[in-house]
């Protein structure tokens, strides 16, 4: 990492954990809902750190060969920040204490935060082009309004039940792709139910 990255990834921890010193708000999820919220968000976790990770740092240390980060002043081993919610703050540290020797290379280059944390800091310093990092984000939203729910009418739900939406995605100034994968939840187990949805945001 170069100076600026570095400065910018400590900036960025360094802020998380201030913001983490408030309280929580809100009503607390029951003890099964957070652990199976927390085992979908560490299996993409995961998936994402083992199998698409390293093709990505590879791409971009690849493009300061070709003359590209010269142009973009992009840093050819960019911070990896994971972007995710409280309980993904936990899965996260799961995953992150393997011991394996590509994680513990890149351990000094990543910043786990949630969405707030990230943006607030993005605010005040922006990284225009991600040319400091790269990012990957994965949350779910279980909280999915009742009036959202005729847009998964092709997967109606039984008594009890509710659905969750699974947001994940990357971005890191050559290219970014999201996707969102709507599960349900019955109060006891989670289920996947249509991987790879389109989202139809109500218009206002």
């Amino acid at each position: 990492m170069n100076a600026g990255t570095v400065a910018w990834l400590e900036g960025l921890r360094a802020a998380a954990t201030a913001a983490r010193q408030r309280p929580p708000r809100g009503p607390r999820p029951s003890a099964a809902c957070v652990a199976a919220e927390r085992a979908v968000l560490a299996a993409d976790f995961v998936t994402w750190i083992d199998g698409e990770l390293p093709g990505l740092l590879a791409e971009r240390a690849a493009a300061r060969v070709r003359g590209h980060e010269s142009e973009a002043g992009a840093d050819p081993e960019p911070a990896i920040v994971l972007m995710t919610s409280p309980v993904g703050l936990v899965a996260a540290a799961d995953v992150l204490s393997r011991r394996d020797p590509l994680l513990d290379q890149w351990r000094p280059r990543l910043a786990v935060v949630t969405e707030v944390e990230y943006r607030a800091w993005c605010m005040r310093h922006p990284d225009d082009g991600y040319r400091h990092h790269v990012l990957h984000w994965n949350w779910l939203k279980t909280r999915v309004p009742p009036q959202r729910w005729p847009a998964f009418a092709a997967w109606p739900l039984r008594e009890g039940e509710c659905y969750w939406l699974h947001r994940l995605g990357t971005a890191d100034g050559m290219r970014e792709h999201r996707a969102c994968h709507l599960w349900k939840w019955n109060g006891l187990t989670a289920s996947l139910v249509a991987p790879f949805i389109v989202e139809r945001l109500p218009s206002r």
